[in-house]
């Protein structure tokens, strides 16, 4: 099958990167995006953790600089090679280490993404980028940059076969952020409004409802110190990095290739509730879905009997973050939680019945979180196989 080659800039109206200028931040306004907040997997934009910039910035860009549906943005300095196609009218701006590419009626947009997803895509860049502490991939090795061009027929038909899978993704992890929302909610009525089973018969004596204690998260937790030494890991061995844990969400299903880990790493079971103590603001937090090792800029957390949804509720919660990031020791670099601060939070421990239901409930939010992870696990494997044989020509579909 013989496709046309062709250069990006001739498929695309524009080829640019983010304004030069650092810009102006406000409390409100446009988000504003960064490489940390696009998803290296599916290339999805998290606007919950951004900055903001005034909206009468935005509107001084030049058009091609402002995003819209169908643009592709494309990570170029540092973690370069991260691809995000554009799908909604949401206004936002992105930082000069992103470029943006508006395709043509020459090409499918999403068909550009995918091309740009490709492991080929990536060991281009890889080949021609270029400096040391930074490395580049400039806006004109891109504009040169050259891709195989079937007819726009073919291009929908890959393109929608590729597209099922992340719109499998996509619905996916929006059940999953309902289903934390559902846990979060739960854990506020019944610890936080105090309004849990049985509680109108409940006497309350000194705002605590009898049978219930004030206690401390490292009363109903341990904290694992478990050393992984190279030597005790093997290929199968699941491993998490912080570049693994995603922002606000405590679905972990991204795991690290361990062979390229070296040194000592920290060992973690299923359910055991891992947090990222560097930068306790990014709000890393959730629970291991099997056995492995992640790494020693993680607090290991394994909650006591019956204590496992009560534990993750907290740990997960924004006042605990907050908390956490408060109480961190500032480094030379970069603020780390303190578990000496973090297992004094105080909390209020129910009766053993309550916390038996109020953990079993959780559990089954959290079984159902791991059967959606699964699901999103297996139609990226499938995709990622799909995508290079589809995007070569090497299957026609």
């Amino acid at each position: 099958m013989s496709w046309e080659k062709v250069k990006l800039n001739d498929i695309c109206s524009s080829i640019y990167d983010g304004d030069h200028n650092a810009p102006p931040k406000s409390d409100t306004g446009v988000p504003f995006v960064t490489i940390s907040n696009i998803d290296a997997a599916d290339g999805s934009i998290d606007f919950s953790n951004t900055a903001h910039v005034p909206n009468s910035y935005f509107e001084s860009l030049k058009p091609e600089r402002r995003p819209r549906p169908g643009d592709v943005l494309y990570s170029v300095v540092g973690s370069f090679g991260i691809p995000s196609l554009v799908k909604d009218q949401k206004p936002f701006v992105f930082q000069r280490h992103v470029a943006i590419l508006r395709p043509n009626d020459r090409i499918e947009p999403e068909y550009l993404y995918y091309s740009m997803k490709s492991r080929n895509f990536y060991h281009w860049a890889d080949s021609v980028a270029i400096g040391a502490a930074q490395r580049t991939v400039t806006l004109g090795q891109l504009r040169e940059k050259t891709i195989a061009l079937p007819p726009l027929p073919a291009q929908q038909r890959i393109a929608g076969v590729l597209s099922a899978y992340d719109k499998l993704i996509e619905n996916n992890r929006r059940q999953i952020k309902l289903l934390e929302e559902a846990a979060q909610r739960l854990y506020k009525e019944w610890f936080v409004d105090l309004h849990f089973p049985g509680h109108e018969t409940t006497p309350i004596h000194n705002g605590i409802p009898e049978g219930w204690e004030r206690t401390t998260v490292g009363k109903i937790c341990e904290l694992i110190r478990d050393s992984s030494r190279p030597d005790d890991r093997n290929e199968s061995t699941m491993y998490i990095g912080l570049e693994h844990m995603p922002k606000n969400s405590i679905c972990l299903n991204m795991y690290g290739d361990v062979s390229s880990v070296t040194g000592s790493k920290l060992n973690f079971r299923k359910n055991d509730i891992l947090f990222g103590k560097i930068r306790p603001y990014f709000h890393k937090v959730g629970f291991a879905q099997c056995n492995g090792v992640t790494s020693t800029d993680t607090l290991v957390m394994r909650a006591k009997p019956n204590c496992f949804g009560l534990l993750l509720e907290i740990v997960s919660s924004d006042a605990y973050v907050a908390y956490a990031t408060a109480t961190s020791k500032t480094g030379t670099k970069m603020p780390r939680a303190d578990w000496n601060a973090m297992s004094a939070y105080e909390l209020l421990e129910p009766s053993a019945r309550v916390l038996a239901q109020f953990d079993g409930f959780v559990k089954q939010i959290t079984d159902e979180i791991m059967n959606l992870s699964d699901q999103i696990v297996a139609a990226r494997e499938a995709r990622d196989r799909l995508l290079p044989k589809l995007i070569s020509g090497e299957i026609e579909v």
